[in-house]
């Protein structure tokens, strides 16, 4: 590089050359510096190089920036961290960096970070965003950390970057965060093996899709890109539940009837499967139910013990077990509690409804019932239950069905109340409904088999099936 097309920039004694048009071209302050006229922007009186003086950035920073500058910016292929740099390291120039880019207006390489977001400098990006006023990294930097939510939550780092807001009114970091996750159209989501079955009325080409989603618009299920993992094609009798807009498909038993304790997780801002964390212990035909931020598995095939999953830590640990083994019984998430009505004990039906407090991790008898329910579907809204399908015994001479009738009613129990109330004629049974609901704006809906029940207009609506509810 020649003197001619060179600028000495001197920096605690120090000269960095750097090319005087690939300065100009890149940074705003120099570009600023020498239209304005003023005498720092003049060639020396020598005749040699031109020299600005800068002060109060650091040696490495500075370094980093003329580096990005003299390889010709953001086309030239630079990325952030040098070849065997250390992760320590780069963290520790982050801000160095961050801050004489910033001072000189680099905006090319500012841009550039934009793409340079990953999870080991995520928060310390948002932070430095924060610090030095780039709304557009800081953007990046969100909209990445909430793609990858769980796995920011488990950064060493997020508990001192997630302080509280220091507005009154304004979300913390978590809050932005997991309401990021939840942008985008809400979507249902079916899985299995469709082949021939109702979610498949037109064939599909090759082979049957084991994902699909429901298309409001044509009122038709169509193929996601992915695919259930290969260690869930045959598994049956698995927990499923939403949390944090990640769905979980935990348990069950393969084809051989060997249960198992695996989990996956589906992320839907990545269309993409991942295994997490195992359950201490194996389990089908169980409920999975997701409670302030937590999983719990609830009981299985002669288990009474109940496991919490914490995603922030990936990690699974016992709770407060039942009061006794059941089964066919089913359980739903109201109001930051967890309730059990029916299904079987070793010995009897089970005509206790169970509460179990997170808080106080302890299981009470809610109330007794007077009929005998089993192999319901069960879902909230607000403070009420809704109990699709199943099969009902009643008591005493006034009984309207036997034990073995296979339901057609949609029931709501009140939690404050206590109330019970029959609701419109389902036209699904047993084994067909929803494992979700989903709430969007005023209306309120079950999904149902073949189709969706608003709890407000007890109206039915929208041929749909199986289904979970993403925001997709």
């Amino acid at each position: 590089m020649s003197a001619e097309e060179t600028v000495q920039i001197v920096l605690e004694g120090r000269c960095y050359p750097v090319s005087k048009k690939k300065l100009l071209e890149q940074s705003d302050y120099f570009r600023a510096l020498y239209r304005s006229g003023m005498r720092e922007a003049g060639r020396p009186a020598s005749g040699g190089p031109e020299v600005q003086q800068l002060r109060g950035l650091s040696a490495p920073g500075l370094q980093l920036v003329l580096d990005f500058i003299n390889s010709g910016g953001a086309g030239s292929g630079w990325v952030l961290g040098r070849p065997g740099e250390e992760e320590a390291e780069e963290g520790s120039l982050l801000e160095e960096l961050v801050e004489a880019a910033s001072f000189l207006q680099v905006t090319p390489l500012l841009q550039l970070l934009l793409s340079q977001v990953r999870l080991e400098n995520c928060l310390e990006l948002h932070r430095l965003a924060q610090v030095y006023g780039l709304p557009d990294l800081q953007g990046a930097c969100l909209s990445f950390m909430a793609a990858h939510y769980h796995q920011v939550l488990r950064s060493p780092q997020f508990p001192l970057s997630a302080a509280p807001p220091q507005a009154p009114g304004e979300a913390s970091l978590q809050q932005k965060l997991r309401e990021g996750r939840m942008k985008g159209k809400a979507a249902l989501l079916a899985l299995g093996d469709f082949l021939g079955g109702p979610l498949a009325p037109h064939p599909h080409q090759g082979e049957p899709r084991s994902m699909l989603r429901y298309d409001e618009a044509a009122q038709r299920w169509l193929p996601l890109a992915n695919q259930l993992p290969p260690d869930l094609v045959n598994v049956r009798g698995y927990g499923s539940a939403i949390l944090d807009n990640y769905l979980f498909i935990v348990g069950g038993y393969r084809i051989t009837s060997q249960e198992i304790s695996a989990a996956h997780c589906y992320n839907p801002c990545k269309n993409e499967w991942s295994q997490v964390a195992s359950m201490n212990q194996k389990r089908s035909s169980f409920k999975l139910l997701a409670v302030s931020g937590k999983l719990y598995a609830i009981g299985g095939q002669s288990v009474s013990n109940v496991e919490c999953y914490n995603p922030e830590q990936d990690w699974w640990n016992f709770v407060a077990p039942l009061p006794n083994p059941l089964a066919e019984f089913s359980a739903c998430e109201c109001k930051g509690k967890i309730y059990v009505i029916g299904g079987y004990t070793t010995r009897d039906r089970n005509m206790n409804i169970l509460q179990y407090c997170p808080t106080s991790d302890a299981w009470t008898i809610f109330e007794v019932c007077d009929v005998h329910i089993r192999k319901q579907q069960m879902l909230s809204v607000e403070e009420t239950i809704y109990l699709v399908g199943g099969c009902l015994h009643e008591f005493g001479a006034n009984k309207r069905t036997n034990q073995s009738e296979d339901l057609l009613t949609v029931q709501s129990y009140n939690t404050i109340t206590r109330e019970w109330l029959y609701l419109k004629e389902n036209t699904s049974k047993s084994g067909q409904v929803v494992a979700e609901n989903r709430c969007r704006k005023n209306a309120s809906t079950l999904g149902l088999s073949v189709g969706e029940y608003n709890v407000y207009t007890e109206k039915k609506y929208h041929p749909i099936s199986q289904h979970l509810t993403l925001s997709y």
